[in-house]
């Protein structure tokens, strides 16, 4: 592994320097303790403070290792399972090495990302851990520059440290049980375009259908959110024409794969018998449905140890951990 750069620690000495003004000039304005000042000044000191990547108290603008025993994890939401799985085997992981994991949320709002990044950065956590990685995203490379620990989980930029689950290979397992179960008109539920997993799990499942010389038909392709509410109104669009109606579903994770079960119950169609579905993450929630959900399992636990291992580790170590199919009754042979 390659050494290291030292960080350079931000000052109010290289603040002042840098707008001109005196170091208790800069002490004055950046004090959080007293009301803001709206001058001119003040402003521009601010402004070249936050350019620098200047922090409050000693951890400035890096942070490090073991100070505080503390990691800071980022998710979207944690109404969503698999966010919340992901936190609660992160969590596990820090306080099996004596360490404490601390949420912060921002949904896939880039801005509000980098607002819960500072906030917790602010209570100077030793690492971050993010879950809401965007391909669109310049953040990773914001904390790269800046010298910050950190590690991404489930998605991935192609640059920072990142673990995952093996997203391409799970996707290629979904795709082959339907195959194996001898469907062959096959619709498939991406997440959001901007998300690594979404675009690898659709990446896995086409090299399967293209080994078996099945067709996917490009308006049997849906990019949606995440949600149940998302694999709902997908389900309900590919299943509203009875002449073309396909027989299985891959939906890129478990929300969106029951919001499909909630269409098929509309469309009068019964799953597993009229209609195959699977989905992705295999949350708890999947083996408890009426009709049990065929799932590929993200392996959160081994992940979460692979994230907490390479924080602080050079860009483009990327660890990939292989999902397993759960075959259910919500998959079954093709009706002839």
């Amino acid at each position: 592994m390659d050494e290291q750069p030292e960080r350079h620690v931000v000052t109010l000495k290289d603040v002042a320097a840098a707008s001109g003004v005196s170091i208790s000039t800069v002490s004055r304005v950046l004090d959080d303790r007293t009301p803001p000042s709206r001058s001119s000044t003040a402003e521009k000191v601010r402004r070249i403070a936050d350019e620098l990547g200047y922090r409050r108290n000693m951890f400035a603008s890096g942070l490090r290792r073991g100070a505080t025993g503390t990691i800071g994890v980022l998710v979207p939401r944690l109404t969503d399972h698999v966010m919340a799985l992901m936190y609660e085997a992160i969590e596990r992981t820090a306080r099996s090495r004596g360490s404490f994991a601390v949420v912060a949320t921002c949904g896939d709002d880039p801005a509000e990302e980098r607002r819960a990044t500072e906030t917790l950065l602010d209570r100077n956590v030793d690492g971050l851990v993010l879950a809401t990685a965007r391909l669109d995203d310049t953040l990773p490379a914001s904390l790269r520059e800046r010298g910050i620990p950190h590690a991404l989980v489930l998605r991935t930029d192609g640059v920072s440290p990142s673990a995952l689950g093996d997203d391409e290979a799970g996707g290629y397992f979904a795709a082959r049980h339907l195959i194996d179960l001898g469907h062959r008109e096959i619709a498939i539920i991406t997440g959001p375009w901007f998300t690594s997993s979404a675009r690898d799990r659709l990446a896995g499942a086409r090299r399967a259908l293209d080994e078996a010389g099945v067709v996917l038909p490009e308006d049997r392709v849906v990019s949606t959110g995440y949600g149940i509410e998302s694999g709902n109104l997908a389900g309900r669009e590919l299943l509203a024409d009875k002449a073309s109606r396909p027989t299985a579903v891959f939906a890129a994770n478990d929300n969106l794969a029951i919001g499909v079960v909630a269409a098929a119950s509309a469309a009068r169609l019964g799953v597993g018998a009229d209609l195959s579905i699977i989905g992705y993450n295999d949350i708890p929630l999947a083996a408890m449905l009426p009709v049990p959900l065929t799932s590929v399992r993200t392996p959160f636990d081994q992940i979460a140890v692979s994230a907490l291992d390479m924080l602080g580790s050079p860009a483009g170590s990327i660890t990939r951990a292989l999902p397993t199919l759960i075959p259910r009754a919500s998959t079954a042979a093709v009706r002839r």
